[in-house]
């Protein structure tokens, strides 16, 4: 992929730091949240409700691909007053998932490079103090969990695209003292191929999230024999079949891999799971589908409830249905659960963390952040930043504010796009992107906590 860096990026990466000293902004709402890379900025707040769904359109949609260009000179995420950004690597192959040992490392999928990487910082700083490749000879990895949940965990959980692999691990160890020992096979791997894992805070069920293998289910085949009702009387509410089935699913095993469970059906393609440490909720944000329009379906944010069926492929946001699937589930009507935060159409939502540490204000306590990838099927380019979602009493108001921004060059440029992001030890947050294969470390005032 040609990376091309210019002046332009400078000055665009100047003015965009610039906007970080700005004000709160007023909550935009309705078709005022619909916005484009150019409004972003930290600071800027949204609020989309299922109603703000605009009609879907089936004419040709802009194929809008973003040209990865070199980091200009010195740039960085731009974030909120108050706040500093320092980076802690760069020049990796694909940085995707972070997640963060009990002892304070971090552990890195380094996707297209099949291996996992360790980086131990040194204290209050982003300078890496040691790094070395905890793990290589992956297939594209990049879900990663630590087991039993708490302050000695005893294994390293892996996240193939084709399967769930862990390794013996002991606290601060920095490579595998061990094989890769096989704990979920055969999953699918096609198409949307992250496959990311959690814990339950007990320890007693292990997630999985497996994407679907199409936009809208084109190639599920034939209906099942006897037909789709019959079928559906023994199936999980909302399955699929043929070349779909098992996918945009959360699945569900004892932590040996044994005792396979459907959670939920529907998702699309829940690329980033977590725990809401506040309630212990399972949590979820999903890439919905393309073609449908600039603003059509909305991503989205969602606790995932056991046994919920959250519409796709052929509904979305409830029961709007997919003019792809006109009058195919009509037993699925009125049985789709609605998602909890919906975020502008085409962001490509990757990651999920909720801040519980003691680094940023007080008022972060509780909110989560999400990267947002950002997507090509969108007339103007949209996503490419970290968003907050606002929680009260653990529960989320809806809002998203936008917190890291300026990686957008131009309308034909990125050199940034947002995959991984976690809590550290200390209370920053650390955040990679694949573009140009960088980590980063965010802290408010002096970065201690």
């Amino acid at each position: 992929m040609t990376r091309i860096a210019g002046l332009a990026g400078v000055a665009l990466f100047l003015a965009t730091g610039a906007f970080a000293q700005q004000a709160d902004q007023p909550l935009l709402t309705g078709k005022k949240a619909f916005g484009d890379w150019k409004a972003d900025r930290p600071g800027v707040r949204r609020l989309i409700k299922p109603d703000d769904l605009q009609q879907p359109s089936l004419a040709d949609t802009p194929s809008n691909s973003a040209g990865l260009a070199d980091r200009p000179a010195d740039a960085k995420p731009a974030v909120p007053a108050g706040f500093s950004v320092e980076l802690i690597a760069s020049g990796i192959d694909n940085p995707r998932v972070v997640r963060v040992a009990p002892n304070g490392d971090l552990f890195v999928a380094d996707s297209e490079a099949n291996r996992v990487r360790v980086y131990r910082l040194a204290e209050g700083s982003a300078k890496p103090a040691e790094k070395a490749v905890f793990a290589k000879g992956l297939t594209q990895p990049y879900g990663i969990a630590f087991y039993p949940p708490g302050d000695k965990p005893q294994w390293v959980y892996v996240a193939n695209s084709n399967s769930v692999v862990r390794f013996p691990y002991r606290d601060g160890d920095m490579q595998a003292s061990g094989r890769a020992e096989m704990i979920v096979s055969d999953i699918p791997s096609s198409h949307h191929w992250t496959r990311d894992i959690a814990f339950s805070p007990d320890g007693k069920t292990l997630y999985l999230s497996v994407g679907s293998g199409s936009n809208t289910a084109e190639d599920m085949g034939a209906r099942p024999k006897g037909g789709v009702e019959e079928w559906a009387r023994s199936e999980p509410l909302g399955a699929t079949w043929g070349a779909e089935e098992g996918r945009a699913d959360v699945l569900a095993f004892d932590p040996d891999g044994k005792n396979r469970r459907m959670v939920a059906t529907g998702l699309r393609n829940c690329s980033g799971m977590t725990v809401q440490p506040a309630t212990g909720a399972l949590w979820c944000v999903v890439n919905e589908r393309d073609e449908l329009g600039d603003d059509v379906p909305f991503e989205y944010a969602t606790a995932v409830k056991d046994g919920a069926f959250y519409g796709w492929p052929w509904y979305y946001i409830g029961d709007n249905e997919d003019p792809r699937h006109e009058g195919a589930r009509p037993d699925l009507a009125g049985k789709v659960t609605v998602p909890d935060v919906l975020m502008q159409a085409h962001s490509a939502p990757l990651n999920i963390a909720f801040y519980e540490g003691g680094n940023f204000p007080a008022d972060y306590k509780g909110d989560a952040f999400v990267t947002l990838h950002g997507s090509w099927n969108r007339g103007a380019r949209t996503g490419y930043k970290v968003v907050r979602l606002k929680f009260k009493d653990g529960k989320p108001t809806g809002e998203y504010e936008d917190f890291a921004t300026g990686f957008v060059i131009s309308d034909d440029e990125v050199w940034g796009r947002p995959v991984g992001v976690a809590v550290a030890k200390d209370g920053a947050l650390i955040l990679t992107e694949d573009g140009n294969g960088t980590i980063w470390r965010v802290t408010y005032g002096d970065g201690r906590s």
